[in-house]
């Protein structure tokens, strides 16, 4: 067979992974729990957040500033948790099956640090701390639970770069997606580094939230090209078993994945050349992010969207994939042009980072649905599975929108109440949208959550 005819066959029968058997099956359905459960643990933080603030409530919480405590532990099992167990769910499919008791290890690890931040604020811990990325408690026991889970997610990584299956030899759609993790873990190995060195260089002066700040500075914005090279490997799998049928060859999408990945490596440069928590050191990252992180989206968005033009009717979970694919793409979009418009420290800049943080989520919750009946669950369907979709994402749009807004007019970020200076109908009407918006995304969560319940729930 010639190389022509391989390309053409691969294009044909499209980018998928299979669902492997045994313990690695069991382990990435570990890791779809342990990320489907940080979504309900951060959702139920929302609840005490709300509760922690209204008045007659407020007395029953013991804790000072509870409000922001509860804040820290939901940004973090709702952002960093909730991804970083997708990449250990995505990594686990794609195990050889070797050495299935470090895959565990590190399953049991991560989620055993889990369980200590998420129960840090009931055992005393305090002391928030808002900075970029990672959130902080300034406390023994919050710190124990996010170092933990660091050590897990660690040996994930090892084990990912150590275990994985080859490409092969001959490049097909399955060998793209598998390049496509290979390249995700040596960015995340790349991250954790990051965080040492920036440990082991802190300089002096640094303390407080700006001490946090710059020790996750570096392995924040590189772990960013991590989720984006899965979001995107997400993208071509649900392309093809949603029936766009993306047209690209495997050596092209080599070459895009290798093109996304090429900005993180400069992450080594970086390090290399600029002190710790030096201006050219946070603006280098800065840059990074701003002119590297939409490079291999870009051509796989174009070669994805012809395929919306001729769709034909479909069950409920392909038209939740296709729902969720096309909102992933677009709210990756809107974040990238925002990302342009950053201008001062507003709330443009939380905007930019919700819409590509927003843009993942949706990724990883249509390929949920696929994931769901060849992990052994009931396959979803029904009104709501059609419909969550494009519920969240309108709702998560809203939010960004009223945000940008905002923030053209001067709204400035990391602020509340009366700080925010909400003195105009311009700013007013942006954060009312805002705050709207992240109602309706709200609902849209929890219709996920329920959709995944009741497939995996025992059936009576």
């Amino acid at each position: 067979m010639t190389q022509d005819n391989l390309t053409e066959n691969a294009i044909i029968d499209g980018y998928s992974l299979s669902v492997p058997g045994g313990h690695a099956r069991k382990i990435a359905i570990g890791w779809l729990l342990l990320a489907v459960s940080s979504l309900v643990i951060g959702g139920l933080f929302t609840i005490l957040i709300v509760l922690s603030r209204t008045p007659g409530i407020q007395d029953f919480f013991p804790w000072i500033d509870f409000f922001h405590t509860a804040l820290v532990v939901h940004v973090d099992l709702t952002v960093l948790v909730w991804f970083l167990s997708f990449a250990g769910l995505f990594w686990s499919l794609n195990s050889n099956g070797r050495c299935t008791n470090c895959g565990w290890s590190a399953l049991y690890i991560a989620a055993a640090g889990t369980a200590i931040m998420a129960l840090s604020p009931f055992l005393g811990a305090g002391g928030p701390l808002m900075n970029n990325y990672v959130p902080v408690l300034r406390d023994p026991i919050f710190f124990t639970g996010l170092g933990v889970f660091g050590v897990g997610f660690t040996v994930l990584i090892i084990h990912g770069l150590l275990f994985s299956k080859p490409i092969g030899s001959s490049i097909s759609g399955t060998g793209v997606l598998q390049f496509a993790l290979y390249t995700a873990l040596v960015i995340a190995l790349l991250s954790v580094i990051s965080i040492i060195i920036s440990y082991l260089g802190m300089p002096a002066a640094f303390e407080g939230e700006g001490y946090y700040e710059i020790l996750f500075w570096g392995g924040g914005h590189t772990i960013q090209f991590t989720h984006v090279q899965l979001m995107l490997m997400v993208w071509l799998w649900l392309g093809t078993v949603s029936g766009l049928k993306p047209r690209i060859s495997p050596r092209v999408a080599i070459f895009i994945f290798t093109l996304g990945a090429i900005p993180a490596l400069a992450t080594i440069y970086v390090y290399y050349a600029f002190e710790v928590g030096s201006g050219l050191h946070i603006l280098s990252f800065t840059w990074l992010m701003q002119y590297g992180g939409g490079l291999a989206a870009v051509p796989i968005a174009l070669v994805i969207i012809p395929g919306f033009l001729k769709l034909e009717d479909a069950t409920d979970d392909v038209r939740a994939k296709r729902s969720a694919l096309f909102f992933s793409i677009l709210l990756f979009g809107i974040g990238g042009i925002i990302g342009f418009m950053i201008s001062g420290s507003n709330v443009i800049i939380p905007a930019h980072y919700h819409a590509s943080i927003f843009a993942v989520t949706m990724a990883f919750m249509g390929i949920t649905y696929h994931l769901l009946p060849r992990l052994g669950f009931r396959m979803p369907a029904g009104k709501m599975l059609r419909l969550q979709p494009a519920i969240y994402a309108v709702g998560q749009m809203m939010h960004v929108f009223g945000l940008a807004w905002s923030g053209g007019h001067g709204v400035q970020r990391k602020t509340a109440g009366s700080a925010q200076g909400l003195e105009s109908i311009e700013k007013i009407a942006g954060m009312g949208v805002m705050g709207l918006g992240g109602l309706i995304a709200i609902i849209g969560g929890v219709m996920f959550l329920v959709i995944v319940f009741k497939a995996i729930w025992p059936k009576k």
